[in-house]
């Protein structure tokens, strides 16, 4: 099997037409010519993520997140981006990014959290197209009965796996309908409200946004990290229903620089 092969699969699911402007979705490095028999799967690429590939024999990286998304005018080893073009390139490993176009394909990143929590009928936040191309934004759903304040808040830090979350109460008691946006979603916050949703999930939201909401919907910022992790887990099943035979391994260690300090004052 070739890596273009792998491609390919992750491709027909999330098209490279449907990434945002700004990104950097496709190869980073390397050659897609090449055969591969095992692919490791992570969220960012770092140094650790490809010497593991090295030291278990992953010559295909796919990550979430585009290593090149800024412009790179040298390769050294003054930067994290420079280390890792340097590393891949010497040992031969083939980095590729499936991002804003996995986030907008149907059945993609938000449907990912969306089944992890257990929510049904769920579909897109915010609906899209360029010309005969349909995609979205988001994704919306509902639980089949409502959670109480305790037990909504219990489950989001059970699903998304973190001891911290920054979250806004509403004045309604009860939840049931919920929009959620993988990453950085706070762009998405109208939609939520338009569709009359009960809470919105996300990875991040600027400080000014919590604002004004209590009428109408709680606002939960998981982490960028935290709300994206089960990505890898989603690329390795686009990978398996073509190539079940194919050997894929999701990065066992977290990839985010951040650490929450918890002690008490």
């Amino acid at each position: 099997m070739k890596i273009k092969d792998v491609v390919k699969t992750l491709e027909m699911f999330a098209p490279l037409p449907l990434q945002e402007s700004y990104d950097n979705s496709g190869l980073q490095v390397g050659l897609t010519e090449a055969e591969t028999s095992r692919v490791l799967l992570c969220l960012d690429v770092t140094e650790e993520v490809i010497e593991y590939a090295v030291a278990h024999q992953c010559n295909l990286v796919v990550a979430h997140h585009p290593l090149l998304f800024r412009g790179v005018k040298r390769v050294g080893d003054s930067t994290l981006v420079e280390r890792c073009l340097r590393l891949a390139i010497l040992n031969n490993i083939t980095l590729y990014a499936a991002h804003t176009n996995l986030d907008n394909a149907k059945n993609g990143v938000s449907f990912q959290i969306a089944e992890k929590l257990g929510l049904q009928d769920v579909t897109f936040l915010r609906n899209e197209s360029r010309g005969d191309v349909h995609y979205g934004s988001g994704a919306i759903g509902h639980f089949s009965t409502p959670l109480n304040e305790a037990d909504f808040l219990h489950l989001v830090q059970t699903v998304f796996q973190t001891e911290t979350f920054a979250y806004a109460r509403a004045e309604k008691k009860e939840i049931q309908k919920v929009a959620i946006c993988g990453g950085a979603g706070e762009f998405l916050l109208q939609d939520a409200v338009a569709q009359e949703a009960d809470a919105f999930i996300t990875g991040e939201i600027g400080y000014h946004y919590y604002h004004g909401w209590e009428k109408h919907l709680w606002l939960l910022a998981v982490g960028h990290y935290e709300s994206e992790r089960y990505v890898p887990e989603l690329m390795e099943r686009i990978i398996k229903e073509t190539y079940p035979e194919i050997e894929t391994i999701v990065y066992p260690q977290t990839t985010s620089p951040i650490r929450y300090y918890s002690k008490r004052i």
